[in-house]
């Protein structure tokens, strides 16, 4: 790490903290420079400064760096004796650049220019210095590193004009393996010599993408209570890893977590698939709940999606036998009359306002209905997401008469019959046996999460079925945290395809905007209970954005739109440049930021999951 002048004993200290691949790497900050435009609507946020970086060429360093990598570079902060403060940054994109290839232009003479590139060929083989040059565009990320004395150090955040000329160093991979993982290791109290893959070994995630060229594995790993309880998304293109990567977490969750539940809203039937080996294992209580019911293990597999790899692997079936022997698979019963909440009759007569807005004697006349049913809440002291019961719709129907008539409803309007057929809702109360033959309804299921049950998917690709289950489920049990004041055990809602539970309200209706509007409200509102949610999607732009900006943390993978990587861009304050780099990924690289469940807030990383697939090779090995 000479840099071109003999080293001083402090310098040799700051081997503690960087590496300079045996003296490969010499840089120095040549510029700072001030983005012009900081923020698009349509293409994203920036960062506002871009700094680059000139390094010494080396054909091995080309190798060597990526990507990802953070440099430091002392900054004006620095003037106590003792201590050195870094403005921290990360490298969006490097490339080697040749003095005679710069001067080439246009308009020379052609066999001229072939002459110059040819030559150029055999130089890069060499390091020569006074020829060529790696250019390195970073951006900071704002923390400050702070060293001192004894090797103490710690990161302040906050941006630092860094000093141009200065020395740039490269944080070492203790130092990054430090930054990311030492806080969460801590509060989950692990802690290990060598990393694995094998999740009941070790909760790591993966890996981070930096060092690789080295042949040096530094594991991630996130607080999974944190990524629970304050949400989580997976955005990924198709064929991106986003199931892979979404059955690798809650693999890890399970395992490393002694109590927290798990509820997929699986509308692609994929899941019983993806963590066979979880719901074969008696250690974890789980429950797979199919759309219909399943005589045998044939017919059970027959309901599932299999990877095109496992699709004529006949281990498949007997994975799914020992499964279905151990009586985990069920089926969904549609209860024939469901009773409505107070919340959605309110909606409901919200709607008929919505439609009768220009008759102000008509939205006058609902405007009673609403003080009849508050009234009558505040006197038997019920909630919004409580059912109505019979003694409401009887004074529903007995003042109905009195309002039509003093708000001159007419006989021929649409509300005029609302009104007439109030006598209707009584059907609500009449004693219908349900034959379950062994299924569950909605209420069964709440049992269900609120028992012994850690994993259940709710496998059903019927949307209208699967969404009437997410918006009851989730108004109930937030209610029933919210009246017992119940934060733990914490639950983890998913849901998978998101694009089909948390569209944008103002371009959808009926159930699906319904089905939005609970989502959104139990990721608002949930983190207070210890509910949790996850959205994994492969097309953002046309989400619930309110609910998108409830989480806290999120992996992005390859995203080819423009306009989802700057919808994400601009929600969660990643620098549109950063998620460029997302094209060039291969399944299983991720980009990984978060506010609270990494060592750093909001410190983009790239990371490379581990394959979720060699955990069911290995059940279906032993099967």
């Amino acid at each position: 790490m000479n840099g071109g002048v003999s080293l001083s004993g402090s310098e040799e200290e700051l081997k503690i903290y960087f590496t300079d691949f045996d003296g490969k790497f010499k840089a120095r900050l040549g510029r700072v420079v001030a983005t012009s435009e900081t923020s698009s609507e349509e293409f994203g946020t920036s960062s506002p400064y871009t700094c680059r970086v000139l390094a010494e060429y080396d054909r091995e360093l080309m190798r060597l760096i990526d990507s990802g990598m953070l440099l430091a570079v002392r900054n004006f902060k620095t003037k106590e004796a003792g201590k050195n403060r870094y403005t921290l940054m990360e490298i969006l994109r490097f490339w080697p650049e040749h003095f005679g290839l710069r001067g080439l232009k246009d308009y020379q003479y052609y066999p001229l220019q072939f002459e110059v590139i040819e030559q150029s060929v055999g130089d890069w083989e060499t390091s020569d210095k006074s020829t060529m040059i790696i250019q390195i565009s970073a951006i900071p990320i704002n923390y400050d590193l702070v060293t001192g004395e004894n090797h103490v150090f710690g990161y302040e955040r906050g941006f630092s004009y860094p000093v141009v000329g200065e020395r740039v160093y490269i944080l070492n991979k203790e130092m990054i393996k430090d930054m990311y993982n030492r806080k969460v290791l801590e509060k989950m109290g692990f802690s290990s010599e060598e990393t694995s893959s094998n999740p009941w070994k070790d909760p790591r995630l993966g890996t981070i993408k930096m060092f690789e060229a080295s042949a040096e594995n530094i594991p991630i790993y996130v607080d999974y209570d944190s990524l629970v309880r304050y949400h989580f998304g997976i955005f990924a293109f198709t064929g991106g890893g986003k199931s892979n990567m979404l059955s690798n977490i809650l693999r890890r969750l399970l395992i490393h977590t002694p109590d927290t539940k798990v509820v997929i809203f699986d509308i692609s039937c994929e899941y019983p698939f993806l963590l066979m080996d979880l719901f074969a294992d008696k250690r974890i209580p789980s429950k797979i709940i199919l759309e219909h019911k399943a005589g045998n293990a044939r017919e059970f597999y027959n309901s599932i999606v299999k990877p095109k790899l496992f699709e004529d692997d006949p281990r498949v079936i007997k994975g799914m036998e020992k499964i279905f022997s151990q009586n985990k698979v069920t089926h969904y019963v549609q209860e024939l009359m469901r009773i409505p909440t107070f919340r959605e009759f309110l909606d409901s007569i919200a709607l008929l306002k919505s439609e009768n807005q220009n008759r102000l004697n008509y939205v006058e006349a609902l405007n009673e209905v609403e003080i009849l049913t508050a009234k009558y809440m505040i006197e038997k002291g019920y909630i919004e997401t409580d059912e109505i019961d019979r003694e409401f719709v009887n004074k529903l129907v007995a003042a109905a008469p009195s309002i039509v008539t003093s708000y001159k409803i007419h006989e021929k309007s649409g509300l005029y019959g609302w009104f007439e057929t109030r006598q209707r809702m009584t059907r609500y109360f009449l004693e219908t046996e349900i034959d379950t033959s062994g299924g569950l309804t909605t209420e069964d299921i709440q049992e269900l999460v609120e028992g012994e049950t850690r994993l259940i998917s709710i496998t059903i690709s019927d949307p209208p079925t699967i969404k009437q289950i997410v918006i009851d489920l989730t108004q109930n049990i937030l209610a029933q945290r919210k009246r017992e004041f119940k934060v733990k055990p914490y639950i983890l809602f998913v849901w998978d395809e998101a694009q089909e539970f948390v569209a944008n309200p103002a371009n959808v209706s009926g159930i699906d905007r319904q089905c939005s509007t609970e989502v959104e409200r139990l990721l608002r509102q949930g983190r207070k209970y210890g509910l949790g949610g996850c959205i994994a999607t492969q097309r953002i732009a046309h989400l619930n954005t309110s609910a998108l900006q409830q989480l806290h943390t999120y992996f992005v993978s390859t995203l080819p739109r423009p306009y989802d990587r700057g919808l994400i861009s601009n929600t969660f304050m990643i620098d549109k440049n950063i998620l460029e780099k997302t094209l060039e990924f291969t399944p299983g690289d991720w980009l990984l930021s978060s506010y609270i469940a990494t060592g750093l807030a909001n410190v983009p990383i790239y990371i490379r999951a581990d394959n979720a697939e060699e955990e069911i090779e290995k059940f279906l090995e032993k099967v």
